[in-house]
């Protein structure tokens, strides 16, 4: 398995949340996931060729070969560096399944920005 950089919210309670979650289920491999926090980072971002305002919306993972996957491909890598979630990542492939998790994250992101004042 090779390693993956998470872009995620760390001024978000619950994506930091998640991410002790995930950190959990990686248990002896915590290596496979560098967790970036984009709070603050607009410049480095941008020079990824990540939009900050997307970074907020959406899940950005990096994979080893320097690509920046996002939304439901960045979901399936992330679920993949976990042995036991790797079924629940082919099945969010799945082309209706991967349509109707995409509306429903976006919808719940936006929900959450907007509580927190920043949507």
């Amino acid at each position: 398995m090779k390693r993956i950089r998470v872009f995620y919210d760390g001024s978000c309670p619950s994506c930091v949340r998640d991410r002790a979650w995930y950190e959990s289920w990686l248990s002896r491999h915590p290596e496979l996931v560098e967790w970036y926090d984009i709070t603050g980072q607009d410049e480095a971002l941008k020079a990824l060729g990540i939009s900050p305002e997307k970074a907020l919306r959406e899940l950005h993972v990096q994979d080893q070969q320097g690509i920046v996957h996002r939304e439901m491909d960045a979901y399936m890598l992330l679920l993949n560096q976990v042995w036991w979630l790797r079924p629940v990542a082919f099945l969010m492939g799945l082309p209706g399944i991967r349509h109707l998790l995409s509306a429903f994250y976006r919808r719940m992101v936006d929900q959450r920005l907007a509580r927190e004042g920043r949507g």
